[in-house]
């Protein structure tokens, strides 16, 4: 039952489930976790609007962001689940347990029992898979709730005799000291004189000491899942479509009027009988595990035995060597005793991957169960898909060469004693059979790395007489100020140049090859200073038709009526910069404007008009500054 027990954590707190929900992938989260790691955007504010309005940050700063895109619905094929849609947002801090969380939304205000509902753009993240969720006006509520879970963890603790604690502790639970038969809530001390005061109509609860709560909590019937779209109606049937069971109403007016149903007993039924099913499938792979444990700890009886052997062999045939083999025998004791510890190491870490593969495998196996142990066919159908898939994939992962060794417990090594005494500095093992070695560190080619403005492009090359077959490279950069390296590229090519930089930045590149073998060591570090200043001309590639270029594209006429907006080649991301412009002619048809915007201006709009340029603006007496059509400063 021990190895159960991560199953029945939170990914979040790291502590047992208190009030689990359901996510649309299968997971579960506590109630609170869910809520505290909720990500809030104003509703006018969708989450990638907020990302494409960031103007202050750099390209290059996106370079992680682009990497958590791993992790959206588009790249993991997942799609919206009645009333939520995905969007992507990026992990920055990690749970107890390891797993990315996001960060919490502000905290409601210390004497507040219960907090705001969501805003309707709330955005929730699971942190096992990433998938990402936008909450409709239900928001926790949406999700339905594990009961099924709450009585498998009730059942374990009271197994363990447990301590049980406080269920509205904000951080690490304390001990609960009573429990409210009406509230059905344990409190610690300081919880319960801040939530249930014993005055007004909180005065004619009935406090108990925990374990008699526990008692009657058990006894009390188990409360029956009830629809998430209409909370008074419980599940009467099974979408076979959607996978998850449904009520009447959902049949006669909801979503699920046109799908396919079947009764939910029989649905119980079948569920109960493919994951029993399958749970005798992943029983053989764990009986398979447990011998294969008991094998790879017999190669480590079998391997020192025969080191011992192989060891005392070779001090025989080196003392009958004389002197000058006594030299010789250190070195070949040590190619012994290296290869010694290399098999040792090798059978090790496989006993300690199959022994932690095999705890996940039966916790995973006496959580199912105890599952099927339950009587709650809409608490059980709400988690036996994700539960059969997890007992297939866990099978599939004993699969072939999982149950093999990694690591014969034979040497082999040949001692040839018969040279001659003069041989004898000649002396060494029939060369072992080795695997392709690592690449070699690349060579940064000086003379085609350079900079211009906020970009760099580097080149590199392997050793002229390197011979191993390389597959890729990786190239790193710092963040400009000597903090950690990151990667921007990874392929085959041996030229990258990396735009959007900062300007007058001084930055730091390396980069390493890879092959099947292994990674080879970095490459000599290079350091790049960018521009101090942006020397730039105007861009015709994404001016409108109407304009005019000349001199180098450092001047712009257009004979239209029509506002008409050009902008440089040039962008930034951070820091002070200034550029001049002269006006050489002004028919005061339209007004000119100069400023600053984003690369999606509009291009037919005066500078300033939208909320993607900030700009100034003349006419013949006066001046304004001019953002998302509002005028300033006249």
């Amino acid at each position: 039952m021990e190895e159960m027990e991560e199953e029945l954590k939170c990914p979040v707190c790291g502590s047992f489930y208190r009030e689990p929900i359901i996510l649309p992938c299968s997971h579960n989260l506590c109630q609170a976790c869910a809520r505290n790691i909720l990500v809030q955007t104003p509703e006018s504010e969708s989450p990638q609007s907020r990302r494409a309005s960031g103007s202050a940050v750099s390209d290059y700063d996106y370079l992680d962001l682009d990497k958590m895109s791993l992790y959206s619905e588009a790249d993991s094929g997942y799609g919206s689940y009645g009333g939520f849609a995905s969007a992507p947002t990026t992990p920055c801090q990690k749970s107890p347990n390891g797993v990315r969380v996001f960060p919490p939304a502000a905290p409601p205000p210390p004497a507040a029992l219960a907090p705001p509902p969501p805003p309707r753009n709330a955005c929730l993240t699971c942190p096992q898979c990433h998938r990402s969720l936008v909450l409709d006006e239900r928001g926790l509520r949406g999700f339905p709730r594990n009961r099924l879970l709450e009585g498998v963890i009730d059942r374990y603790q009271q197994g363990r005799a447990a301590a049980l604690r406080c269920q509205l502790c904000e951080k690490a639970p304390k001990e609960a000291a009573v429990m409210c038969e009406q509230c059905d809530v344990f409190y610690c001390d300081p919880c319960r004189l801040r939530c249930h005061p014993p005055r007004g109509p909180l005065a004619k609860h009935r406090l108990v000491p925990p374990a008699q709560g526990r008692v009657s909590r058990r006894l009390s019937p188990r409360k029956i899942s009830t629809c998430t779209d209409h909370e008074l109606e419980n599940h009467s049937m099974y979408c076979v479509q959607c996978k998850s069971p449904v009520c009447y109403q959902c049949l006669e007016e909801g979503k699920h009027s046109s799908h396919e149903v079947k009764a939910l007993g029989a649905m119980w039924k079948l569920h109960k009988s493919q994951l029993s099913q399958a749970l005798n499938g992943l029983s053989d792979r764990a009986k398979e595990a447990k011998e294969f444990l008991v094998q790879l700890r017999n190669m480590v009886q079998q391997i020192q035995e025969n080191s011992v052997e192989f060891e005392a062999c070779l001090v025989a045939q080196c003392d009958a060597l004389i002197d000058a083999l006594n030299r010789r025998k250190a070195q070949l004791l040590s190619r012994v005793n290296k290869e010694h510890e290399h098999k040792l190491k090798v059978v090790r870490d496989q006993i300690s991957h199959c022994t932690v593969k095999l705890r996940q495998t039966t916790g995973l196996m006496e959580y199912c169960l105890e599952v099927i142990k339950e009587n709650d066919p809409s608490g059980f159908l709400q988690i036996s898909d994700a539960l059969i898939r997890r007992v297939h994939l866990t099978e599939d992962q004993w699969g072939k060469g999982t149950l093999t060794p990694r690591m014969t417990t034979d040497f082999d090594l040949n001692l040839d004693n018969a040279p001659l005494l003069q041989s004898i500095h000649q002396l060494d093992f029939v060369q072992m059979k080795v695997s392709s070695p690592v690449p070699a560190p690349p060579i940064l080619q000086l003379e085609e790395c350079c900079t211009h403005n906020n970009s760099a492009t580097l080149s590199w090359k392997q050793p002229p007489l390197s011979t191993v077959q390389v597959e890729g490279y990786i190239l790193e950069l710092d963040d400009g100020n000597g903090g950690q390296f990151r990667e921007v590229y990874v392929g085959k090519e041996t030229m990258c140049t990396v735009d959007g930089l900062h300007f007058n930045s001084t930055y730091s590149a390396r980069v390493k090859a890879f092959n099947k073998t292994g990674v080879s060591p970095y490459s000599k570090t290079l350091v790049l200073q960018t521009s101090e200043v942006a020397w730039f001309s105007f861009d015709p590639a994404s001016a409108h038709a109407d304009i005019i270029f000349s001199n180098d594209n450092l001047t712009v006429t257009c004979n239209s009526y029509d506002d008409r907006v050009v902008l440089g080649k040039t962008g930034f991301s951070k820091g002070l910069h200034y550029w001049e412009l002269s006006i050489d002619r002004y028919d005061n048809h339209p007004d000119p404007a100069f400023g600053v915007a984003r690369i999606d201006v509009l291009k037919d709009a005066m500078l300033g008009k939208d909320d993607k340029a900030w700009a100034m603006y003349v006419d013949n007496n006066r001046s304004w500054f001019m953002h998302n059509n509002s005028h300033t400063n006249r």
